[in-house]
């Protein structure tokens, strides 16, 4: 949407004062309302009409004090101002701790020198709201078999990490260390730093068991350009070191791509890349994680095999390891459905890759089908996944004390029909898993979770499904050969946006 051009002809600054006819003194003002507005004007051909926008945010603070305000604090009324000979209304009203944002549209006909201004207000949270907001909507369970959380978000700094995973009830976390889609970052702030480790001591967090970073989705340790392979490097051994600075062991990353390479050549700049890193006092003892991967192609870590190369040359052996994502490697074609599935593709990995080098697991239900190489999360028992297998990991014993983090869809539609985030979810998600350790499986409360949550994903399951037929049908050439034109690419691409990172 294009700006409109600012007028010159603006109010500046706005500053309310008590009414000394009121009786009020100012010294029951805590702090005065104050207003900045800035406006917008157009001007017809005439000259007659003019219209202006104004966005106005003001700020009120008074410790209760009851003061004589000026009657147009509604916001969402059309306030007139008053003509010549009319007094403005009064009233009494007690100035709470806010801040608001309004966004006015001005109508002024010059002929009559009136303006109706109509007002929109939107109130920010004050610091009570947002602690409210922030309050544990599960209780972390103490002393669990399992360390299980979620994504959570560093918004604010990195130490805010803490609060949202107290905020669901997490024994568990990820983060991004720095915004994840962007090369250039600010450095980790030693006051965050500070705040983020003083945090874990207070609230009995131990990061470098339960904390399980996420790397940038730009970096490729596989590219074999120098200066790109540099620039994935240095973002990679940032990563590393903030690691190291917040006492964090773990750092998980995808392994990387071979479109400029040979797949031989890609598997060996990233042992390289991590060899490298290894070497560089500034990484600590941070062990670098490499995830399992949906897809094939050119994507690397889309195999077991592709991590058991990578981790051949590697040099330290102990500073190397695996992350399982479920989603992912269901999508891959390793299947978890039932107990004797599940057992043969902890087998193949222990044999190809070896169970000791598992050190995380991303818990994820899948929205398409087995062997889709489609990277689409759902939520846990919604997917073609089902909720067994999540019972069959949760009370595999060899899994207990690994972080398990989850990376499941949390938006839903709020009243007004746009998306907003529900971390209610993942509080239910985590009390899930807790509670499916040595639950009965052949039991009514199993069987009625399992129904249930299912029945709850059926649509989404549908959709997804039927774009992965449709490729399918296309890819064996099937259907229609070259018809649906620039409309079918279009579809196809739509879907392809879907997949997860």
């Amino acid at each position: 949407m294009a700006p409109k051009s600012d007028s010159d002809s603006s109010l500046s600054s706005l500053s309310a004062t008590p009414d000394p006819s009121s009786g009020t003194s100012p010294d029951t003002l805590a702090q005065v309302t104050k207003a900045t507005v800035k406006t917008q004007t157009k001007t017809n051909s005439k000259g007659k009409k003019r219209k202006a926008e104004t966005v106005t945010t003001t700020t009120k603070r008074t410790k209760k004090a009851v003061v004589e305000a000026e009657e147009a604090p509604n916001h969402e009324e059309v306030a007139e101002t008053p003509k010549k000979g009319q007094k403005r209304a009064v009233k009494k009203a007690k100035v709470t701790d806010d801040v608001v944002e309004e966004t006015a549209q001005v109508e002024a006909e010059e002929d009559y020198g009136e303006t109706k201004v109509v007002v929109k207000k939107t109130k920010r949270k004050s610091k009570a709201e947002k602690e409210a907001e922030l309050a544990p909507l599960e209780e972390r369970t103490v002393g669990s078999k399992l360390l299980v959380g979620a994504h959570v978000s560093i918004a604010g700094g990195v130490h805010n990490s803490i609060t949202n995973l107290i905020h669901i009830g997490a024994n568990a976390f990820a983060v991004f260390l720095k915004n994840q889609r962007k090369w250039d970052n600010p450095a980790l702030d030693p006051e965050h730093a500070t705040l983020f480790i003083d945090g874990c001591k207070k609230h009995d967090v131990e990061p470098g068991i339960c904390c399980l970073p996420h790397g940038s989705y730009l970096v490729n340790l596989a590219h074999p350009a120098e200066d790109r392979k540099k620039q994935a490097y240095d973002s990679f051994l940032d990563d590393l070191t903030r690691s190291h600075k917040l006492g964090i062991k773990l750092y998980n990353f995808h392994p990387g791509n071979s479109n400029a390479t040979t797949r031989e050549d890609g598997i060996r700049l990233i042992a390289e890349n991590i060899n490298k890193a290894h070497k560089d006092p500034a990484t600590g003892e941070v062990i670098p994680v490499l995830e399992t991967m949906a897809s094939l192609g050119n994507t690397i870590g889309g195999t077991f095999e592709d991590l058991a190369e990578i981790i051949k040359l590697v040099e330290d052996k102990n500073r190397i390891g695996v992350c399982i994502d479920t989603c992912h490697i269901f999508a891959a074609g390793y299947d978890l459905r039932t107990p004797e599935a599940f057992a043969e593709t902890m087998k193949k990995f222990d044999e190809v890759i070896g169970l000791k080098y598992l050190k995380a697991l991303h818990i994820n239900d899948s929205k398409a089908p087995f062997a889709s190489h489609r990277d689409l999360h759902a939520r846990i028992g919604t997917g073609y996944l089902g909720l067994r297998p999540f019972h069959n990991l949760v009370n595999d014993k060899r899994l207990h004390g690994l972080p398990m983090v989850l990376e499941t869809p949390i938006d839903v539609k709020g009243e007004d029909g746009k998306k907003i985030e529900d971390k209610g979810i993942w509080a239910r998600e985590i009390k899930l898993l807790e509670r499916l350790v040595g639950m009965y499986v052949e039991g009514d409360e199993f069987k009625k979770l399992e129904k249930e949550l299912f029945e709850a994903g059926a649509d989404e399951r549908e959709r997804i499904g039927g774009q992965v037929e449709r490729k399918k049908a296309k890819a064996a050439g099937e259907k229609g050969g070259k018809k649906g034109g620039k409309g079918k690419k279009k579809a196809e691409s739509k879907d392809a946006d879907e997949d997860d990172e």
